[in-house]
């Protein structure tokens, strides 16, 4: 079992920046690939990251290619979701998901566990 904590959500202005972090608890972390989903209202449940065991490799969604930065630190347990040029576009919840495998995919039923979700809302 693995145990998933996001933080780091909010509201900022269109333009600016906000940074997600995502704790894993519960087994041993660099044997899991990680990725980053969201949910708008409304909506149903969209890819935005991915990012494999090591760090190597990472995937991207075409809407925040260029803007979004997912990354890892295996010593912490932690994923992270460097966010920039945010648009209001880019309002949702957003949640962490862990892969029981090293290689990361783009579709959220290839997931074995979620966190709980951190609101970002931005402003136009």
């Amino acid at each position: 079992q693995v145990q998933l904590v996001e933080s780091g959500g909010g509201l900022v202005q269109a333009g600016g920046s906000l940074r997600l972090s995502c704790a894993a608890s519960g087994r041993t972390f660099s044997n899991y690939a990680m990725g980053w989903f969201r949910r708008a209202p409304e909506n149903e449940r969209e890819f935005v990251a991915a990012i494999n065991w090591s760090g190597g490799m990472t995937y991207y969604a075409d809407s925040v290619k260029g803007r979004f930065t997912i990354t890892r630190d295996n010593a912490k347990n932690t994923v992270y979701l460097q966010m920039n040029a945010l648009k209001p576009e880019d309002t949702a919840a957003y949640y962490c998901a862990a892969r029981n495998n090293v290689r990361a995919r783009t579709t959220p039923d290839e997931y074995d566990y979620w966190g709980q979700g951190t609101q970002v809302t931005v402003s136009s």
